[in-house]
């Protein structure tokens, strides 16, 4: 039997296999644009792209922490999610139609999302007392994927459709199948009681309190605004200020890296001081940046920077907000890590769309309405008492 990783190879094994499988989402934001064009979407249509498939994630999320709570060898499930998203995003760029690529990128994303409560799970049961650095450096691997990606991206349109660029975009994941398969024997196995019928009905009672209940609104109003952002960003650069895709990549790219860096940081300073401060300054800072962005748009730099500042304050905070939610449960990590992703992509999905349908009327508006929910994010938490590490979702379900 093979000898198991320690915590600190893992993470760099997790975080390189969440870029291999992002990269297919990371392409997106850029090739969207590109699929309107092609299709001629309105906005609102391509913010329906975006949402299907963050809603084809959102399915995947909640039963993969399950089934990572019921099986013990996880790195075969690992593996398959290589496999599974390489296949599904080339047959996306293969697909014929609006629909037919819609439903093939929500395929592909189920792939991808079933990575993330697996090995996010595996990580915070090594490092419980650092639970947010944690998921803040698996968070890196992903991230990049939304710098590495998007530039990559913006240079293949300049030189091939968007098909072609697409079946690019899934080939990160199929090399990392290859290269995964001797880790998948040597992560270590889960030595905790299988999840019963029991344990799910006792998570859902606890998310069912006030502190559960007020932890899913403000989540689900901070990814709303993070992805009415990202989704709507490309082409309000593209449409009002001119930017071809390769300018385009290249800006979207250096956004999501300001946030890269920092979630780690952001993670061990949550870690220290606790969540509630952080998620309340990075969706403040947010909501002022986007509020910029909608009254003084018409301005390249001005859009620059209030996007670079936006997107650099949700990105950061991302990882406080997962270590939150596993701070609340109390247990079962992988499960409540599914919820939590389900939570983010899922619900959060809505935002692309209704920043589409924002945009439909004035493509600055989108940023307004992502200005409008980090706003209602900061304000949700605000009431709320986060959970302490040691603490049960019931300790700490009292008001602050």
């Amino acid at each position: 039997m093979p000898k198991d990783l320690n915590a600190r190879s893992l993470a760099i094994w997790f975080s390189a296999g969440h870029w291999a499988n992002d990269c297919g989402p990371g392409a997106l934001w850029i090739i969207a644009p590109a699929i309107a064009v092609a299709m001629g979407l309105t906005p609102g249509e391509l913010g329906l792209l975006i949402a299907i498939h963050s809603t084809g994630a959102a399915l995947a999320y909640l039963p993969a922490g399950i089934l990572a709570d019921r099986i013990a060898s996880h790195g075969r499930l690992l593996l398959a999610t290589f496999v599974w998203v390489a296949v599904g995003y080339a047959a996306s760029a293969l697909a014929p139609g609006f629909w037919s690529v819609a439903l093939m990128l929500a395929v592909a994303g189920l792939g991808d999302a079933a990575w993330h409560p697996i090995a996010t799970g595996v990580l915070v049961r090594l490092r419980p007392e650092r639970r947010a650095e944690a998921l803040g450096v698996h968070a890196v691997g992903g991230t990049l994927a939304e710098v590495t990606a998007p530039l990559a991206m913006g240079v293949l349109l300049g030189l091939f459709d968007w098909r072609i660029s697409l079946l690019f975009a899934a080939l990160p994941a199929a090399l990392m199948a290859v290269a995964f398969i001797p880790v998948s024997r040597r992560v270590p196995q889960a030595r905790t009681a299988r999840l019963s019928a029991a344990d799910l009905t006792a998570l859902i009672r606890t998310w069912r309190r006030p502190a559960g209940l007020g932890i899913v609104a403000t989540t689900a109003a901070y990814n709303m605004a993070n992805i009415a952002i990202l989704a709507m960003m490309p082409l309000y650069l593209q449409s009002a200020h001119g930017f071809r895709p390769v300018e385009t990549g290249i800006a979207f790219s250096a956004m999501i890296f300001l946030g890269a860096v920092m979630q780690p940081l952001m993670g061990r300073v949550s870690d220290g001081i606790g969540r509630k401060p952080v998620i309340l300054a990075g969706n403040l800072i947010a909501a002022l940046a986007a509020l910029c962005v909608w009254l003084f748009g018409d301005q390249t730099a001005l859009a620059l920077a209030g996007f670079a500042l936006a997107i650099m304050s949700l990105t950061a905070i991302r990882s406080a907000y997962l270590a939150a939610a596993v701070d609340y449960s109390g247990h079962r990590e992988a499960t409540t890590l599914g919820f939590a992703f389900a939570l983010l992509d899922g619900v959060g999905a809505l935002g692309a769309w209704l920043a589409g349908l924002a945009a439909n009327i004035e493509l600055s508006l989108a940023f307004l309405l992502a200005a409008v929910l980090s706003l209602a994010a900061a304000l949700i938490s605000l009431p709320l008492a986060f959970a302490r590490r040691g603490e049960s979702g019931l300790e700490a379900d009292q008001p602050s």
